[in-house]
């Protein structure tokens, strides 16, 4: 058993390398993720073999995979690291105005196109050194990004998750009804299912909670469009009767931007959560910590008085 004072002998940059081969598997893929070159990391998984006496990864095709001497260190050096950086992190102080840091967070689709530009704005101003560096996530993808420490912080509808996760519910993803031709009124229940409809889909289905409603009316609508993300919907949607379903925040933001017409779809939609989710290891951190703060106060749902203050600040 190694004592404290053995500990000297350690080098905690090895142990970063080698936790990231043990998620991604991959020198090329380890050597991007930390920003050092392949030379780099073939000497430190060379270390790390001395430093364990143990073959640690063994070639498999295009992947490296873990001897079970490595997954046993894994399963005893994950936790342990993640307690070093909260231990390090309370140490530091942070102040946005002279802070360079870099946040690494994922977004789901519809925060980065509705309500991404806002953050930002505030950011710029609060916090000009820092930067943002920003994943594509989904309900399904969150959860491993976190896992992996590839992001610290996921916004997005949110499953399962890791057990040292955290989650804070920002608010209610309403679905409204987003429409660009100049008919007057809103669509009655016939036109809704008379119209061509576009879905916004990640993982390309056609199927969503509009189907299901409608299925329980005994009624069906006619979907001719699926794309993956939402910015695509203004162009596609101009000057045709195709509409769509979407977030209330997007539906807005795109009503203010484009000029299109967002409503109340003539049909119950069940409501989601969108939530913030981060790692336990960041928990304390003080950057973190502000950075949450931030996203909970500017994409969190505000009534209208905090609108009205906000624009007059």
């Amino acid at each position: 058993m190694m004592n404290r004072n053995d500990l000297r002998r350690a080098d905690i940059n090895l142990l970063v390398v080698f936790e990231t081969m043990m998620h991604e598997r991959n020198v090329t893929r380890v050597s991007e993720k930390l920003f050092l070159g392949q030379p780099t990391i073939s000497s430190a998984l060379a270390r790390l073999r001395l430093m364990f006496d143990d073959p640690l990864f063994i070639r498999s095709g295009r992947l490296m995979e873990p001897t079970s001497r490595a997954r046993e260190i894994f399963s005893n050096l994950s936790p342990a690291l993640d307690g070093i950086a909260a231990a390090l992190s309370r140490c530091q102080a942070f102040e946005p105005a002279t802070s360079e840091a870099t946040f690494h967070i994922g977004l789901c689709d519809d925060v980065e196109y509705a309500l991404l530009p806002d953050l930002l704005r505030h950011l710029r101003v609060e916090a000009p050194g820092t930067t943002l560096v920003v994943r594509r996530t989904d309900q399904w993808q969150v959860s491993q990004l976190l896992a992996n420490g590839e992001i610290s912080l996921g916004i997005s509808p949110t499953l399962e998750l890791p057990a040292n996760a955290r989650r804070k519910t920002l608010r209610p993803i309403r679905p409204m009804l987003l429409r660009a031709d100049s008919q007057p009124g809103e669509l009655t229940l016939d036109e809704f299912c008379r119209r061509p409809h576009a879905v916004v889909s990640s993982m390309g289905n056609v199927i969503d909670d509009s189907d299901r409603a409608l299925c329980l009316m005994g009624r069906q609508r006619r979907v001719v469009l699926t794309v993956p993300q939402f910015s695509a919907l203004p162009v596609l949607l101009a000057e045709s009767d195709m509409i769509a379903i979407v977030p209330d925040y997007v539906a807005q933001a795109m009503a203010v931007v484009t000029g299109m017409r967002a409503q109340a779809a003539p049909i119950c939609l069940p409501q989601h959560e969108l939530s913030m989710v981060w790692r336990g290891a960041s928990h304390n951190d003080p950057g973190e910590r502000w950075l949450r703060s931030r996203c909970s106060a500017l994409l969190a749902e505000q009534d209208d008085s905090q609108k009205r203050s906000r624009k007059v600040a």
